[in-house]
């Protein structure tokens, strides 16, 4: 699917029309992750050597990343042959200037580009990153990454330069005030370029930032990491010989198939996804009386055979290695309201995300008390009831698929475009496993 046809069948699809039916049930597979191939196509073109990157998903984000390394000079092909995979060759940018991207301001993930950028044209300039407005999630951290590096980062209301100036020799050293995702890829793809040993204080750990590690490490850099600290080195000798990388199984869009088949009541396998990826998610269904078995590639939920506990969740999202990814929260937050308990939910990471979500499952009757803009609360079991609803973001929208599966009548669910962007196709999933779902399309 090329960003064009994405891009028309999410404008062309106005409303999910959700309705309660039998439990979910069969066996479905996850497309790759959105999260974890938009650093992998970053780091494609950092290394300036042939990738061949295999199960690559079609949400609009990554058909977005994939555009702009096209426009800013990179070779991108999708061989016929091999579904889901794409192959980066190296920009060739003698003779030329840098290109004006304004579609980086589509995703937040074109800050990504940055350490290519400046490989290849010893500058980049890129506007503001965009997508889901779940909170401010500022760039202050990766400024500081490309300081240590010896860049020079100019600000203004439209964007960002960042200039190579004065590469610092020897290994480069830096620690993170906190441990962000984005500024740990930023550091690691910044050392590819400059060929440098890298150590970073404080990394984020998160089972992206490893796809990108041991992508690299096929490609000779060694790197080992610790809570404390991730340490690289380059290869000893050049190579530019082609790498075959491939990205790993959605862990959000399995946690999100889990977390419907368990509102639900189904029984059901999700394969593709590593199961140490979805532990977190794991044990919260497990805490919360939900039989779950993962395997090295699946994840098997038995919902059937569910003895809700009554014991009160904590989600709370956490950066820290075996934390609760931040996008596990909104399935679970959909999949407590039917549960006995307490429970509290908490995502101090995307200080938005409540405020696009809470109001929405409020609109279905959900009763969720706020603590805070980043805390609530709700005790359930609740009935819902259906309405027209609104995907604000990514994972507001899959809540609310969730929700939209129990509640009384029918819910429609709006903004596609929003939805799209993470999952290219999650309600034909929920179908195959018996959803009573149809999408209104003008």
């Amino acid at each position: 699917m090329t960003i064009i046809q994405a891009r028309a069948r999410a404008d062309a699809a106005e409303v999910i029309a959700v309705r309660p039916g039998r439990p979910l049930s069969g066996a479905v597979k996850v497309d790759g992750s959105k999260n974890a191939a938009l650093p992998l196509l970053a780091a494609a073109a950092a290394l300036h050597r042939t990738v061949h990157l295999s199960n690559v998903p079609a949400s609009t984000d990554v058909q977005t990343m994939l555009a702009l390394l096209h426009q800013a000079g990179w070779h991108v092909a999708s061989p016929v042959d091999v579904p889901d995979s794409v192959v980066v060759l190296p920009a060739g940018s003698a003779g030329r200037t840098i290109p004006d991207l304004p579609d980086a301001a589509r995703i937040r993930a074109s800050y990504y580009l940055v350490p290519a950028l400046l490989g290849a044209y010893g500058l980049a300039r890129l506007p503001w990153p965009g997508g889901c407005q779940i909170g401010n999630r500022g760039m202050d951290q990766h400024f500081r990454v490309y300081g240590a590096f010896g860049d020079r980062v100019t600000v203004d209301d439209g964007g960002y330069l960042v200039e190579k100036v004065k590469p610092r020799p020897g290994t480069v050293s830096h620690v993170l005030p906190f441990r962000s995702r984005g500024a740990t890829i930023a550091a690691v793809l910044r050392a590819v370029v400059a060929g440098q040993p890298l150590r970073l204080g404080q990394p984020n750990l998160s089972p992206e930032v490893i796809s990108v590690l041991e992508a690299l490490r096929s490609a000779g850099w060694e790197s080992r990491a610790s809570d404390r600290v991730l340490t690289m080195e380059p290869p000893a000798t050049a190579a530019d010989e082609a790498v075959v990388w491939g990205v790993p199984g959605d862990k959000i869009e399995a946690g999100t198939l889990a977390c419907a088949m368990a509102t639900t009541g189904g029984t059901g396998r999700i394969e593709g996804v590593r199961g140490k990826d979805v532990a977190p998610l794991v044990s919260a269904l497990r805490w919360l009386g939900i039989p779950v078995r993962t395997e090295t590639d699946a994840l098997t939920v038995h919902a059937q055979e569910a003895r809700p506990t009554g014991h009160p969740l904590r989600a709370v999202a956490s950066l820290s290695p075996g934390g609760l990814d931040a996008d596990f929260e909104p399935p679970l937050m959909a999949l407590a309201l039917g549960l006995p308990g307490t429970h509290l939910f908490a995502d101090a990471i995307n200080t938005g995300r409540h405020g696009n979500l809470l109001p929405h499952l409020a609109r279905l009757g959900a009763v969720i008390e706020e603590i805070s803009l980043t805390q609530c609360r709700l005790t359930g079991p609740q009935r819902l009831t259906g309405a027209g609803v609104e995907a604000t973001d990514i994972r507001t929208g899959s809540a609310l698929l969730i929700a939209g599966l129990t509640a009384r009548g029918v819910t429609t669910l709006g903004g596609l475009k929003q939805l799209r962007r993470g999952h290219a196709d999650l309600p034909g999933k929920l179908r195959a496993l018996g959803a009573d779902i149809c999408e209104v399309t003008t």
